[in-house]
């Protein structure tokens, strides 16, 4: 491959509380105390995405997480290595346990540089809790680096990269050249899962916490959550009409009295 000897691919990940387990209490609130972690959804196609293109043109591949307690939690390192990626590296603070979209960024970018650097980052399109899509673009402005969201498909050609972007009503196809950042789509693949064996395996495989002071890094949350609670449930409402013309003035009466 020219212009890059070796690729080297780094997929960020997050640890989220899985929604299934979450409670919605009587006045609304959420209760969290029965939820266990799961990797996010969409950082599972980040991964797919990161071990498609080492697959296809070699290299190195590995995972950054920054989060609190769960950072080095062994079942999640365990979960995010069977998908393939070669190394976990995790920076771990109590406050990035809930740190907003910027302060992510910035401990991510960090990460990266502890590391050594990179040359093609990948990121989901979002969280499988927040959902700010914020990070990934902040992340390639805070490392100066090419950076595209809405990324659905993606071909590295030496230290070039030709990614397809889904836009509202059309598809970009752009050229970029390496390092970058980027943040892809749901639909870019389906993840693979992970069988026995790769579990096994994944348990073996190095991985590397770090705190904030080793990275050089600090976080000043500079957003507070005051409170989360489910909306409101509607209740919904059925009108069957046959299908004849005094039916649908019926059905036209009911919507306008409804409105």
């Amino acid at each position: 491959m020219k212009g890059v000897s070796i690729l080297n691919i780094v997929a960020c990940y997050k640890c989220v509380l899985d929604d299934e387990d979450i409670q919605v209490q009587k006045n609304n609130e959420l209760d969290f105390s029965q939820a266990g972690w799961k990797i996010g959804t969409y950082d599972l196609n980040a991964v797919e995405a990161g071990m498609r293109v080492f697959e296809e043109v070699g290299g190195t591949i590995s995972v950054l997480t920054a989060a609190g307690a769960v950072a080095d939690d062994s079942k999640m390192k365990k979960a995010i290595l069977a998908r393939g990626p070669e190394q976990m590296y995790a920076i771990k603070a109590e406050e990035l346990s809930d740190a907003d979209s910027f302060m992510v960024a910035k401990t991510l970018a960090a990460g990266i540089r502890k590391i050594g650097g990179a040359d093609l980052v990948l990121c989901g399109e979002g969280s499988g809790d927040v959902y700010s899509q914020q990070v990934g673009p902040m992340l390639g402005r805070l490392l100066g680096w090419n950076t595209m969201n809405a990324v659905s498909a993606i071909k590295v050609e030496g230290n070039q990269i030709t990614v397809k972007r889904s836009l509202e009503d059309s598809v970009e196809e752009l050229s970029l050249s390496l390092p970058a950042v980027l943040c892809v789509t749901s639909d870019i693949n389906v993840p693979r899962i992970a069988g026995m064996k790769d579990i096994l395996g994944a348990g073996k495989k190095p991985g590397t916490v770090w705190s904030l002071d080793e990275v050089g890094e600090s976080v000043h949350n500079t957003i507070e959550t005051c409170n989360l609670v489910a909306p409101e449930q509607a209740e919904r409402q059925l009108h069957i009409a046959e299908a004849n013309d005094e039916a649908i003035a019926e059905f036209v009466g009911f919507l306008r009295k409804s409105m």
